[in-house]
């Protein structure tokens, strides 16, 4: 008997709410950030490849990418459906695209593109995605849906970089995977701009990759560099040596 499939796209309700909004009464982008892994996550488990199977496995997925395009962000209280479907696989690496819109689709806010990694969580190595379950993920692969945001870029600071300040880890900074939650990377670069700042400017585009896990007890450095007046790069490196990168980011402002 042939297994019935759900829909390639998935659609997940949110709301903004207040204590998750700055000042301005908008979302903060980090806990938007978390509604999209939260829409990931859902949409996967539905679908028989997410964390409920793979933790049977000792498998589990890694955000490696994020981009987020927005060109308003939800208001406290409001309502706002996250669509969320897989635009491509390889063997270590797959694609996966959000759209956020009002409840009613009248609305698009923006969207975002990710890259995940499947690893095994005994060797924290890569693992095959194609070996899981027989390749499932495959049969939901949606290509014909666009999102039209860019792709993320490679994002290389140069000798301008300046040190801004050092942070420690704590428990409340580690994900269900035991390293330093996705999110948390978010907050802490969103958090080297002042509240006047963001009274001026409203983040306009936002990528971060993951390049290596960091842990509870971990000393963090950020670094940044001006690449324009309103570009700024950011990098976090492990403060043991200074040398292990652990998330590289790039923020594109636009004045309001």
């Amino acid at each position: 008997m042939t297994e019935t499939l759900l829909p390639k796209v998935g659609c997940y309700e949110f709301m903004a709410e207040p204590f998750h909004c700055d000042f301005s009464n908008h979302l903060f982008v980090g806990h938007l950030g978390n509604a999209m892994l939260n829409a990931a996550d859902f949409h996967s488990n539905d679908r028989g490849y997410g964390m409920s199977y793979l933790t049977t496995v000792h498998r589990t997925w890694v955000l490696s990418r994020l981009v987020i395009e927005m060109e308003e962000m939800p208001l406290a209280y409001d309502k706002f459906n996250i669509e969320t479907w897989v635009e491509g696989v390889m063997r270590f690496f797959t694609s996966r695209n959000f759209a956020v819109k009002s409840t009613d689709g009248s609305k698009v806010y923006g969207y975002g593109r990710s890259v995940w990694a499947m690893i095994d969580t005994d060797t924290r190595q890569p693992a095959d995605i194609f070996e899981m379950r027989g390749g499932l993920i495959n049969e939901y692969v949606e290509t014909e849906k666009a999102c039209p945001i860019d792709k993320p870029g490679r994002v290389k600071m140069g000798k301008e970089a300046t040190w801004v300040r050092t942070i420690d880890t704590y428990y409340n900074d580690v994900d269900v995977n035991g390293h330093i939650n996705s999110v948390k990377y978010i907050e802490h670069v969103l958090d080297l701009f002042d509240l006047d700042w963001y009274r001026h400017h409203r983040l306009k585009r936002f990528e971060i990759a993951y390049v290596a896990e960091a842990y509870q007890g971990d000393r963090l450095s950020l670094w940044t560099e001006r690449k324009s007046e309103d570009e700024y790069l950011v990098r976090i490196v492990r403060d043991d040596d200074g040398k292990q990168e652990i998330v590289r980011s790039l923020l594109k402002f636009v004045k309001d």
